[in-house]
């Protein structure tokens, strides 16, 4: 009975967390598409993504803070870039911006936490992607670029291959990215939200309630912890860590979380590592980490005195400004996003199985 109902609290868990990202990797796969049909590493190098040049990792993170997506929503978006040419410094500053800060998010945190903690949340969200673009390029090594992307474009300039029409050239990126690059990236998807899914299990979410509650126990490094466990959206989390700052915990706790808890989660881990690398998730994590704990600690520094901002009037006028921007997926089209991705999901592990089995069976 036990294990039956282990298995149910799991399942639901991963369920809601998949369902509140699963259009927005659907959405992300047409785009991953079209990026790699018609960007080019020729085009990567024009927009200095293709080097390790300082502009292309500021044009990605001006372009990730502009975008309300989450995590799970750039994977797609920024591994397409990868094997398109884009070089690791602008794929890892993109897959951090985004998910990390977006206008939606500020407007929230200018009337949940205030002009002192929003400013340098901003501060925060531009500078924590640069810096990891920046860590990228200079450590990537052979995870630097994807190569057979440039290799193939070397063999495309050898042979005349016909000019294909904008419809056909269309249906061949929705088909890579529907087939190849959505088949990929699913089962790490599914997989990790299922590990996210146990681990809220099993972690007593009572304890971590007892924890967060008492702000004198909350610490920096604590509160990075949580938030690799939650899965948290990119706007979702402000009314959560602000009851958090409202009821005593330092202005850091704030600083670390709003930069942490939207950067890192398992799903994103698994999905870097399995898909471009072992060095670019883990320059990632470690990056990520300990940018949180230095702006929280940075944040504690310069905000000794203060005082929070939380009120109810201040709450709704918030909520009701970022609402308009906001887009709510219905439940039927979560549900049904969800549905495709586990489908992706089981297939590529059947595949894998297949193949993993047939040795035994010739033998």
């Amino acid at each position: 009975m036990f294990i039956i109902t282990f298995i149910k609290d799991v399942f639901l868990s991963a369920l809601s967390m998949l369902n509140s990202a699963s259009p927005w990797i659907v959405f992300s796969f047409a785009m991953a598409g079209i990026i790699h049909e018609f960007v080019g590493t020729d085009l990567m190098k024009k927009a200095s993504l293709g080097s390790t040049s300082l502009a292309g990792i500021l044009s990605m993170t001006l372009t990730g803070m502009c975008l309300p997506i989450c995590s799970c929503g750039t994977i797609p978006l920024g591994i397409s870039m990868y094997y398109s040419g884009a070089y690791l410094g602008p794929v890892l500053t993109f897959m951090t911006s985004s998910p990390m800060i977006n206008p939606i998010a500020i407007i929230l945190s200018l009337g949940l936490l205030g002009p002192q903690i929003t400013l340098i949340y901003v501060l925060m969200g531009f500078f924590c992607p640069m810096l990891i673009g920046v860590i990228a390029n200079r450590l990537g090594g052979d995870e630097l670029y994807y190569k057979p992307a440039y290799e193939n474009a070397r063999m495309q300039l050898n042979l005349k291959m016909p000019k294909k029409t904008l419809r056909q050239r269309i249906i061949k990126g929705l088909h890579w990215s529907f087939t190849e690059l959505a088949m990929a990236i699913s089962k790490y998807t599914v997989s990790g939200m299922l590990i996210a899914g146990v681990l809220f299990t099993v972690v007593p979410q009572g304890a971590i309630q007892r924890y967060l509650g008492d702000p004198g126990m909350i610490s920096l490094l604590g509160i990075t912890v949580v938030a690799a466990l939650m899965y948290v959206c990119a706007v979702g989390h402000i009314p959560f860590i602000a009851a958090i700052v409202a009821s005593g915990a330092a202005p850091g706790v704030a600083i670390t979380f709003l930069t942490a808890g939207c950067a890192t989660n398992i799903a994103e881990l698994i999905s870097i590592r399995k898909s471009i690398g072992k060095r670019a998730v883990t320059l990632y994590m470690i990056s990520v980490i300990i940018l949180s704990q230095v702006g929280g600690m940075l944040a504690n520094v310069l905000l000794p005195d203060f005082e929070p901002v939380l009120d109810f009037d201040k709450v709704t006028n918030s909520i009701s400004r970022a609402n308009t921007f906001i887009i709510e997926f219905p439940d039927w089209l979560q549900l049904l996003c969800s549905f495709v991705l586990t489908c992706y999901a089981a297939v590529s592990l059947y595949r894998y199985l297949e193949k993993a089995l047939k040795p035994h069976a010739e033998a």
